[in-house]
């Protein structure tokens, strides 16, 4: 009977797995394109690459915003089909109905409102979704299913971009219609196969509900903070630093390679653009072994190696400063920042006081992460202004290090806490 029992288990943790990285799947690749693509219609109406930008970058600051709201209302949200499930039930089909609609815009007024409507309805399914992993996988599983779910997203770069390459040019408003029927064809099966009032951390927080009385049912994202804030268990907001500041290094490496490859390597555009392409294979290729050494020797550990090898991977690059060695210690630094990307939220899952804020703190991830991604470029970029491109990449590996002595910090705290 146990033997059958851990077969079961086994086949549902599969099972919930499949469906939760199906739905990230789904919205990644109506993401992915979006970015890819609505630059192009925006040069339509615009013709200022600043105030391009600018629009572009407008769906990560709704989302510092809304995403740790969302997270905190479905963790409050109690209802037969669970938390999550009711607001992407309705979340992701009106997605991708207002994302069919991006190509018809006639002006850039109305463009513009129709990305305003994409980016508020989208960046409130992105964390209902992560969500889902807490929810329905035990702690020491939830690595291997958090890497599974990154290796499907990083695939919809693929789908964006061979949609854009074989579709876009002959029919520019249908290939829009193909990652919104992949989203409305993902809700179906979420509405159909998964119920999130059947995981264990919804039953947890009816239980956690029913033990603290009716007045204190709700918990309110201001109660989270704060009790983030002033707790005297440290661990959590340091391992929120560790998240901005290597958000800040991994940002700043993708985001100044480019200029880095034509300024400090002398390649052209072109040549220099595709010096992270390699590094994206070896992310991938490094996701799942990096939940399966957390398992072993430790999350934090894994997260503090990790991102060691990427620092120091880039100081490399910095004394070895050829296109190849570029690319093959790009390739290195990038499975090394797989074990923080595939272990971080994990960690801070497990660390959250309760079943009731799972939500909320996926969402305060998210926004640590992007905060991380605005302040790193701009940092790196006015350290380049004073020592000029050569640097760029020792500056980033600097940044990613004092990631490491944070990390390390939270590491002898976990360990005082767990004697």
């Amino acid at each position: 009977m146990a033997e059958v029992r851990i077969r079961d288990d086994a086949v549902s943790y599969r099972k919930i797995t499949f469906f939760i990285a199906l739905a990230l799947f789904a919205q990644e690749s109506t993401w992915n394109f979006y970015d890819n693509q609505v630059p192009a219609l925006l040069r339509e109406h615009v013709t200022s690459a600043a105030l391009v930008g600018l629009l572009m970058g407008m769906d990560n600051l709704l989302g510092i915003f809304i995403q740790p709201w969302i997270g905190n209302r479905s963790d409050n949200t109690r209802t037969r089909w669970g938390r999550r499930i009711p607001y992407l039930a309705v979340g992701m089909p009106l997605a991708a109905l207002i994302f069919m609609l991006l190509p018809w815009a006639t002006s850039a007024v109305t463009l513009v409102a129709v990305m305003v409507c994409y980016a508020l309805v989208a960046n409130t399914m992105r964390p209902l979704a992560e969500s889902l992993v807490p929810d329905f996988i035990a702690p020491e599983r939830r690595g291997r299913t958090n890497a599974i779910v990154k290796i499907a997203t990083s695939l919809t770069i693929i789908v964006a971009s061979l949609i854009s390459l074989l579709v876009v040019d002959d029919h520019p408003r249908a290939a829009f219609v193909i990652p919104a029927v992949i989203m409305l064809a993902a809700t179906a099966v979420l509405i159909v196969k998964l119920r999130d009032s059947r995981s264990r951390g919804y039953r947890e927080a009816v239980a956690e509900d029913a033990a603290a009385g009716p007045a204190e049912t709700t918990v309110s994202l201001r109660q989270v903070i704060v009790n983030l804030v002033t707790d005297s268990d440290r661990r959590r907001v340091l391992l929120l630093l560790t998240v901005f500041l290597f958000g800040a290094a991994w940002f700043a490496s993708r985001s100044l390679m480019t200029p880095y490859g034509m300024e400090a390597l002398g390649l052209t555009r072109g040549e220099a653009g595709g010096l992270t392409l390699p590094s994206g294979v070896a992310y991938l290729l490094a996701a799942y072994p990096a939940a399966l050494l957390a398992e072993r020797f430790g999350r934090l550990r894994i997260i503090a190696v990790g991102m060691t090898v990427f620092a120091a991977a880039l100081v490399a690059a910095t004394l070895v400063r050829t296109p190849t060695a570029t690319v093959v210690l790009l390739c290195i630094g990038a499975a090394g920042a797989a074990g923080f990307a595939i272990n971080a939220a994990v960690a801070l899952w497990n660390l959250a006081p309760s079943s009731r804020m799972l939500g909320t703190y996926t969402g305060l991830y998210a926004v640590t992460w992007y905060l991380g991604g605005f302040a790193g470029p701009a940092l790196v970029g006015a350290v380049v202004d004073l020592t000029g491109w050569d640097w760029m990449l020792l500056a980033t590996g600097v940044l990613a290090a004092s990631a490491v002595v944070v990390v390390q910090r939270l590491g002898r705290l976990q360990r005082e806490a767990a004697t």
